[in-house]
């Protein structure tokens, strides 16, 4: 049964730690696991929980494939690091995993290519049913950049915006800024982290499709140098809840006028 509820779409790219094949990695465990270490969106899959929307979480790590990258590498600018969709160096740019052709074919196939045909299906549903739908891009970023960050600024905000030009309202945006202004905590617009995901069938091509990105600073939430919650785990998570709410109300008063398909109708 088709579930016609209107929901927002929380995507969930870098929350997983699973390497479902070894196939090209030549490093050893220890080097493995430091990557895995400093690279997840630790529990982005439960600081974004939300039983009323619709989640799409990718179950294998960022470091076995990326699914937020390009898949060409010719289109992918952190692919000069050796960390386009398959990732090849570590952050500190030493050897990661050697990828064949054969190789990358696989796992674009079998692993990149499924996820986001469940994130575009996500979107075309909710476009059948509402005639737009709205993307909640969910990640997490460490206080301190990183080796391979591309913004090297050590003032970095609790919380960050990240937002298209073509598939993020400016009223979205401000709606945004004002909330976590409201809240107390710091906020960056595309700082550290620019952009948002959105279906390459649609990107650049249906205004109706709308996306924005949430980064969670990890100081917020995690033990110093390390996956352990701290002891403002739940506190962070709240507001992280707070702001779904906030995106999904928005979504409601803002969508446009829709003449469903005959038999179908929004429940509420």
């Amino acid at each position: 049964m088709r579930n016609n509820a209107k929901k927002i779409i929380l995507h969930i790219p870098h929350s997983s730690i699973k390497i479902p094949l070894k196939d090209g990695f030549i490093v050893n465990e220890e080097i493995l696991e430091n990557e895995i270490l400093i690279l997840t969106d630790w529990y982005t899959n439960d600081l974004f929980h939300a039983e009323n929307q619709h989640r799409v979480i990718t179950d294998f790590s960022r470091i076995f494939c990326d699914v937020e990258r390009f898949s060409d590498d010719g289109e992918e600018i952190m692919a000069q690091f050796g960390m386009g969709a398959l990732y090849e160096k570590t952050d500190s740019g030493e050897p990661l995993r050697i990828v064949s052709t054969e190789l990358r074919e696989r796992i674009i196939k079998e692993y990149y290519e499924p996820h986001h045909q469940k994130l575009t299906i996500a979107v075309e549903e909710q476009l059948y049913l509402f005639g737009d739908a709205l993307i909640l891009d969910c990640h997490s970023f460490p206080d301190i950049p990183l080796n391979r960050s591309l913004c090297k600024s050590p003032n970095r905000p609790d919380f960050n915006i990240g937002t298209d030009k073509f598939h993020t309202p400016d009223k979205l945006i401000e709606t945004c800024f004002n909330f976590f202004k409201n809240t107390g905590y710091t906020i960056g617009i595309d700082v550290p982290y620019t952009g948002s995901i959105v279906p390459m069938k649609y990107y650049q091509k249906n205004k109706n499709i709308q996306s924005i990105m949430l980064e969670v600073n990890r100081k917020l939430y995690l033990k110093e140098d390390s996956n352990e919650p701290s002891d403002t785990y739940e506190q962070t998570r709240g507001v992280v809840q707070d702001f779904i709410g906030l995106i999904s109300e928005w979504r409601i008063q803002s969508s446009p006028q829709y003449n469903f398909p005959k038999g179908i109708r929004p429940i509420y």
